[in-house]
């Protein structure tokens, strides 16, 4: 499909854009320690410049080192020795005529004590974040002025830097934003009371870095059409603010929504509908002349260019889409849809960032990882070796890819007629459609690498040989865990429901583990029964990110289901499945005329024995093989394996 609107040239000031692909500012957590734009950082914004971005805006930058980090190893304009790093982060973007922002930011009440050394967190007013849950002090008005000189110290250095523009965040409950939003605003000084008060801290940063910069250094704004709180700025005041910018001499506005307290609205788990608050800028545009760029949870190219052309937006800030795959520009404009590996809507990078980590993807193993790992670094000694893969779900898929990329001739075996795996039935429950498209994703990209695959055929070392393959890579994924107790025999497995494999029976329905297979089964049945779930630990939902946990839990009780935690599956019985407390011991039942085990698998290793005897240690075990695990762990492991077999 032709992109004509996406890939048509834009301006923003007197700055041309050679599409109207924007890569928004995301927390990345890959600058040094020093704050400065190391390498790792470098190669991860310049892999997304050569994927073909039009305009990239850094990460949440800090510019205040006493109260406003936001992340560790976050980007850092507060120090006149970074400019030489960040010039050649500007430089490297620019090598692409990619152009390239620097966000200007400072967390206020959503940031930890401990990110900024045990100091009490700052904000407009002493109004407390409850996912933080801290209470912070209120600035004084010194205070604030201080800020407003931060602000544009950083975007000298910036501009020193030779980056092409400043964004200021003014979005997403951070310290702007607090100041902009009566839901945080309070106060009753010059940065208080009235629109205009609560307008002037960003007036202040703006004009100051206008009198600091010049009157032709691109200066934007990310505002939120809507806190989503009660108090907070409605899509009116988010309308009336935009005009203020624009007379205020911004050169564009980009449009966001909703702040820590308002949760999922910020940045939306796989339940949101893609393109869901194009309204907010829709609003905005019609109200100005200057670019408004809209973030609307965009993963296909063919919405993003429907936002064009409806006039949605003049720019489309592809965000997570250019975290799960930084070709995804380039592959657009090829017509390579089918090749795009699409966010899921997971939150897996938001909650590895959460835990102090640099980012990560479930489908991109080389995400925050591209100055190790990326496909520069690979040893291309193949010289049309044959390997066989032993199986077709993700870490088969991915260890055939990586082998292909450095030059070796792949057979892949897989047993079903259609590659997979088990991600064919993790797309069965509710919000869980992206899965199909990967699959697809897979087998494009299989195709064009030109991994033969070999459907339908269950792999024998006699196949392996006869292929002239000198390593085995089994992938043959896991099985079910199906514990040993009274009338065990009586219950299936998730794996079997999902399937069609399994009849569900009853009204009664009880799903033994509360992770991440076993809530999706709930959910997936809640509505046609009474589904309770059986979860020994003290929380469902294992390392799923919060708001993705919490919709799960609130789809399968909204349908009258419950959550038993710290109960252990002790028998299965006639109508009925014994549980024990794990603390106290206590046995009760519960009602069952259908029970599912969801309990995790185990490593599925066919025939193992007889592929070492051949192989000996090229025989390499990958994904759930290897060590039962979620999707992002089968991509990684079959990854890092296959990239360094025999380099």
């Amino acid at each position: 499909m032709s992109y004509t609107k996406l890939f048509t040239p834009g301006k923003i000031a007197g700055l041309e854009l050679k599409n109207r692909v924007v890569m928004p500012a995301m927390g990345c957590s890959l600058a040094e320690s020093s704050g400065e734009a190391g390498p790792r950082m470098i190669k991860y914004y310049a892999d997304r410049a050569k994927g073909g971005v039009g305009l990239i805006i850094t990460e949440i930058t800090r510019i205040d080192d006493e109260t406003g980090v936001g992340t560790p190893n976050q980007l850092s304009v507060t120090k006149p020795y970074m400019v030489g790093q960040l010039s050649r982060l500007a430089e490297t973007v620019h090598a692409y005529d990619t152009k390239l922002f620097v966000q200007l930011h400072h967390p206020g009440n959503q940031t930890p004590s401990r990110l900024i050394g045990g100091k009490q967190p700052v904000s407009a007013s002493d109004v407390t974040c409850k996912v933080i849950g801290e209470q912070p002090r209120a600035l004084t008005t010194e205070e604030v002025e201080g800020l407003v000189k931060k602000f544009v110290f950083g975007a000298v250095l910036a501009q020193k830097a030779g980056v092409d523009g400043v964004e200021i965040h003014g979005a997403h409950g951070y310290l702007v934003s607090q100041f902009l939003s009566p839901h945080t605003n309070k106060r009753t000084d010059k940065y208080g009371g009235s629109f205009e008060g609560r307008m002037r801290f960003a007036t202040e940063i703006i004009m100051g870095i206008r009198a600091y910069c010049g009157p032709k250094f691109p200066i934007g704004i990310r505002i939120n059409g809507n806190d989503y709180l009660e108090d907070g700025i409605t899509e009116e005041d988010a309308v009336a603010q935009a005009k203020y910018f624009e007379k205020l001499g911004v050169c564009y506005i980009n449009v966001s929504c909703g702040t820590y307290d308002s949760g999922a609205t910020i940045i939306e788990p796989n339940y949101f509908a893609e393109g869901w608050k194009k309204h907010l800028a829709a609003n905005i545009r019609q109200a100005v002349s200057i670019p408004v760029i809209a973030v609307c949870n965009i993963k296909h190219p063919a919405v993003a260019e429907q936002l064009l052309e409806e006039g949605f937006a003049d720019f489309v800030g592809i965000a997570r889409g250019n975290l799960a795959d930084a070709e995804w520009a380039n592959k657009a404009r090829e017509g390579r849809d089918a090749e795009i590996r699409k966010c899921l809507g997971c939150m897996e990078c938001f909650r590895i960032l959460n835990d102090g980590l640099p980012l990560g993807c479930t489908l991109n193993p080389v995400l925050g990882r591209e100055f190790e790992w990326g496909d520069d670094k690979l040893v291309k000694n193949g010289a049309g070796r044959t390997v066989a893969v032993v199986g077709g779900g993700p870490a088969g898929f991915e260890a055939a890819l990586t082998l292909r990329k450095r030059g070796f001739e792949v057979v892949l075996f897989e047993q079903k007629d259609r590659i997979g795996g088990t991600v064919e039935l993790a797309a069965v429950p509710p919000c869980k459609t992206m899965l199909h498209e990967f699959i697809e994703t897979m087998e494009a990209q299989l195709a064009k690498a030109g991994v033969r695959v070999r459907l339908g055929e269950a792999a024998s070392v006699e196949a392996v040989k006869a292929a002239g393959a000198e390593a085995v890579f089994l992938a043959a994924g896991g099985r079910p865990v199906v514990p040993d107790l009274p009338g065990i025999d009586a219950a299936v497995t998730a794996e079997d429901v999902l399937a069609g494999r399994a009849q569900v029976k009853g009204e009664n329905v009880v799903v033994i583990g509360g992770g991440v297979t076993g809530l999706e089964t709930a959910e997936t049945l809640a509505p046609d029964h009474k589904v309770t779930v059986v979860e020994m630990l003290s929380k469902v939902g294992g390392s799923l990110y919060p708001s993705i946990v919490m919709h799960l839990v609130q789809e399968i009780m909204k349908n009258g289901g419950q959550i038993a935690k710290e109960k252990q599956l002790a028998a299965v019985e006639e109508g009925c499945v014994t549980v024990r407390d794990v603390k106290t011991g206590e046995e009760t039942k519960i009602p069952a005329d259908t029970v599912i085990l969801a309990m995790g698998v185990r490593s599925n290793r066919p025939d193992a024995e007889a592929f070492r005897e051949a192989f000996g240690e090229k025989l390499i075990f990958v994904g759930d093989t290897a060590r039962p695990g979620q999707i992002y762990d089968a991509l990684h492991s079959a990854h890092d394996r296959a990239f360094v077999y025999g380099a």
